[in-house]
């Protein structure tokens, strides 16, 4: 019996070969996203990125219309892969962006592969995901680039013994080894490694057992948009009294969930790739751009990423000379450098992952608001996870 699947991705096929890859004078590139449902800020962010990149940069590149078509998979991964699928068959896309959560990612390996099209993630983190697919190029992050400079940042600043505490999934798993790998190879100890549940976590508890081992300094990650939960309850049980520094990845200290935070996130050290608040001309047109068009929003990392993916479909694009076949696209992107909002970056052709700065940022009140200043920079940091094709 011919499953569904089988038959949609002949369909798939066999409509691509029915058009010739730059025959069409308008690129559609599918935005998949989470638009509604828990995961809805990160949706709002990378598209507002995606299209600030178009405002500032325009709707055409090497004679070609850009079109983005949105769609919103309300991060399930089935819808993820449904909506790839649809937009392939019925819409003509010839990129897609997006993608974000990892399983979200993951989900569309399959219909990539098959229909030969890149695909541009701007948030989903997991270092095994650019294994799944030769046409994945990733322009937001991969988990342990932010962990391995803290490690480092930590032991260089007297932080010897540190507990781990990280949110137990993909992304989480990524970035306690990344932190501890480094940890251990500078001389420091890890007291305890601490998991926490990714559905409705109570920190409490596991907080607790952090302030009786008295280390140093605790380590964490926690999903954007979970940051508050935690500072409120870290501050709740008086660990900073207790004389324990919080260190931990920029998605602790969300740009956009900041403010939010309030008193409690200030003095929190993070490693990222990206602040709001980072000094540069690129990055003050992007934040004004943002905010013009939506409501005064403040940019966060995932729209930063959603950002530099339209940058490598136009770049690809021009250097193909408008050709989108899939696997030009893809070849074309290898190597890539540019300056981003974020600063200098570029893709490791042997990965297809992103190298880029890594920034120690310090949680400090500017001009009334809560930003994360950037202090030190580690630079050309690469995925210690990555592996080369």
């Amino acid at each position: 019996m011919i499953t569904r699947r089988l038959f949609m991705a002949g369909t798939i096929l066999s409509t691509l070969a029915a058009v010739p890859a730059y025959a069409q004078e308008a690129v559609k590139i599918g935005l998949i996203l989470p638009m509604t449902g828990p995961f809805a800020s990160t949706g709002r962010q990378v598209e507002a990125g995606a299209r600030a990149y178009i405002a500032l940069h325009g709707d055409e590149v090497a004679g070609k219309k850009i079109e983005l078509v949105l769609r919103d998979d309300a991060g399930v991964a089935d819808q993820t892969r449904r909506i790839a699928q649809e937009l392939v068959v019925n819409d003509g896309v010839r990129m897609f962006a997006g993608f974000g959560l990892t399983p979200l990612a993951i989900s569309v390996a399959p219909v990539l592969n098959q229909a030969k099209i890149p695909a541009l993630i701007t948030s989903a983190t997991t270092s095994s995901i650019m294994q799944q697919s030769d046409y994945f190029v990733r322009a937001s992050m991969a988990g342990p680039q932010s962990a391995v400079p803290v490690a480092t940042w930590a032991v260089e600043n007297g932080l010897k013994r540190v507990v781990t505490l990280v949110t137990d999934y993909g992304p989480g798993i990524d970035i306690e080894k990344g932190f501890t790998d480094q940890f251990l190879a500078e001389g420091g100890e890890i007291v305890e490694a601490i998991r926490v549940p990714l559905q409705n976590p109570d920190f409490a508890p596991f907080l607790q057992r952090v302030r009786d081992a008295k280390p140093d300094a605790i380590f964490v990650f926690v999903p954007s948009g979970v940051g508050s939960l935690f500072m409120k309850q870290f501050a709740d049980r008086g660990l900073a009294e207790a004389g324990i520094k919080l260190i931990a990845t920029g998605d602790v200290t969300d740009d956009d969930l900041l403010n939010g935070i309030g008193q409690p996130a200030l003095g929190v050290i993070t490693g990222h790739f990206y602040s709001a608040n980072h000094d540069s001309p690129e990055n003050k047109a992007f934040v004004e751009e943002v905010r013009k068009a939506n409501n005064n929003m403040r940019p966060n990392f995932m729209s930063v990423g959603g950002y530099d993916a339209m940058h490598l479909a136009y770049a690809a694009l021009e250097a193909t000379g408008g050709d989108t076949d899939g696997t030009k696209l893809v070849e074309a992107m290898k190597g890539m450098e540019w300056v981003s909002p974020r600063g200098p970056m570029s893709i490791d052709p042997a990965t297809r992952d992103v190298v880029q700065d890594i920034y120690i940022r310090e949680v400090k009140e500017v001009d009334g608001e809560l930003y994360n200043v950037e202090f030190a920079t580690y630079e050309k940091v690469r995925d210690p996870n990555a592996k080369a094709e």
